[in-house]
């Protein structure tokens, strides 16, 4: 299993989204939706296992904390409170529209293109994934 023993406090303070956490990243304790850190984790970490085969895909430090890059350049991430996963602006768009995610934001600005993909939406992480590095892969030369 993949692991990083800080890179949720890190990720947490610099995009600054933590009104959702409702346990501490080291307790483990379950979401109010009841889906654990290790859970959301654990999911990650399959889906990434799967990436990890294709040419170019690696793990890196993005944001102080470690995700997904192809090339170098990030597509995706966990953090305490879900996926953080950069797709198309209009993408992001309809995600934020259909209530399934949430536009990131940084220091008080909304990044274009990068979403926050709720540990409740579990089920949309491998189709996330696979957009964001289908999109990054694409123009990253």
């Amino acid at each position: 299993m993949l692991r990083s023993s800080a890179y949720l406090v890190d990720v947490i303070t610099v995009c600054a989204r933590c009104e959702h956490v409702l346990s501490t990243p080291e307790t483990g304790r379950a979401y109010a939706d009841g889906v654990s850190r290790e859970r959301a984790r654990e999911v990650f970490d399959e889906i990434a296992a799967d990436c990890l085969v294709r040419d170019g895909v690696d793990l890196g430090r993005i944001f102080s904390a470690t995700g997904l890059r192809v090339r170098g350049k990030a597509f995706a991430f966990p953090i305490a409170e879900g996926l953080l996963a950069k797709l198309p602006e209009d993408r992001v768009t309809q995600l934020e529209a259909e209530g399934r995610g949430e536009r990131m934001v940084m220091r008080g600005r909304a990044m274009r293109e990068w979403i926050l993909v709720d540990n409740r939406d579990l089920d949309l992480w491998p189709d996330v994934i696979e957009e964001a590095l289908a999109f990054v892969d694409g123009i990253t030369p």
